[in-house]
């Protein structure tokens, strides 16, 4: 059982650093900064909190091919994994909003698939080239610096089981983005088997005020269900969108519980997104004092 904490980069990087230590303090195993379109970009707010802790796995949560080329992708993340002495992962992605930007995906899953073998030649050494369809790479071309390590851990982003069941066969772990379902989860374990790791991460908010932290997730979720509210086939079709279902909220006690559903149901990680609380640092706060301790210790009595 894993537990990550996602930030947004809304705010200044140093502050992303802050919490960052906060958490690996409080407990939790891995920090992920989260790359959306139009934020500011993951990797320095990474490289930063990478030089400020010692243990959580560091990564973005997750990049695209369509905005950065995989070229850069590989050279990005091997620098963090330097920055962070081994402790880096890849999360990849298909990407949200891009018809906001002018892009289409087209045959997005066949775009990913190429990214990934770009990224893994790259950090390979593998300089024999690479000729696809939607990217290449020239015979004798190579990162012009030694990664620290030649391959890294890496985390597709998906609901789609066609996505799903060709990241079982490159990949360590697959992240259900915005999804607070047990019965998703369930299904999306049934598509991987048992070997793969699986990651729900959801908009969180935790207070002492359950109805206070509801209300907030309600309106935080919005930007998030447009893209989301009908990947989830496990619901029913043509009526409104359980927010539950897309965001972890409540008192401390109500949240380590629907984290404990995510586990139960399948999950090998369950990771907190923005804004975590009322106020990001008081949620932060909350999630290491009050519901990371009560998950290990659910864990303990669960054997």
């Amino acid at each position: 059982m894993e537990l990550g904490l996602a930030l947004q980069t809304d705010k200044h990087p140093q502050e992303c650093v802050a919490l960052a230590r906060r958490a690996e303090e409080g407990g939790f195993d891995v920090v992920s900064v989260i790359h959306d379109l139009l934020f500011q970009p993951a990797i320095v707010p990474l490289c930063l909190i990478a030089r400020e802790t010692e243990r959580v796995r560091v990564g973005p949560a997750a990049l695209n091919p369509y905005t950065l080329h995989p070229v850069e992708i590989a050279g990005q993340i091997a620098a963090l994994d330097l920055v962070s002495h081994g402790r880096a992962y890849l999360g990849l992605v298909q990407g949200a909003w891009l018809d906001r930007i002018g892009l289409a995906r087209g045959q997005s899953l066949a775009a990913l698939q190429e990214a990934v073998e770009v990224i893994h030649r790259l950090l390979a050494g593998d300089h024999r080239g690479f000729d696809g369809q939607y990217f290449s790479l020239a015979s004798g071309a190579g990162l012009r610096f030694q990664p620290l390590r030649s391959r890294l851990p890496l985390m597709i982003g998906t609901w789609g089981k066609r996505t799903a069941t060709w990241a079982a066969t490159v990949a360590d772990e697959v992240k259900i983005g915005g999804c607070a379902n047990p019965e998703m989860v369930a299904l999306m374990r049934e598509w991987l088997g048992p070997e793969i790791g699986l990651v729900a991460g959801a908009v969180t908010v935790v207070d002492e005020d359950g109805k206070a932290a509801r209300q907030r997730a309600r309106a935080e979720v919005g930007m998030y269900l447009e893209v989301v509210r009908d990947l989830d086939p496990t619901l029913p079709r043509g009526k409104p969108a359980p927010v539950d279902r897309f965001t972890l909220a409540g008192t401390p006690e109500e949240v380590a519980e629907r984290a404990s559903e995510l586990f139960r149901a399948g999950a090998t990680r369950v990771e907190f997104g923005p804004p975590q609380g009322l106020s990001c640092e008081s949620g932060v706060r909350l999630l290491c004092q009050r519901v990371l301790p009560l998950l290990r210790e659910s864990s303990i009595e669960g054997g």
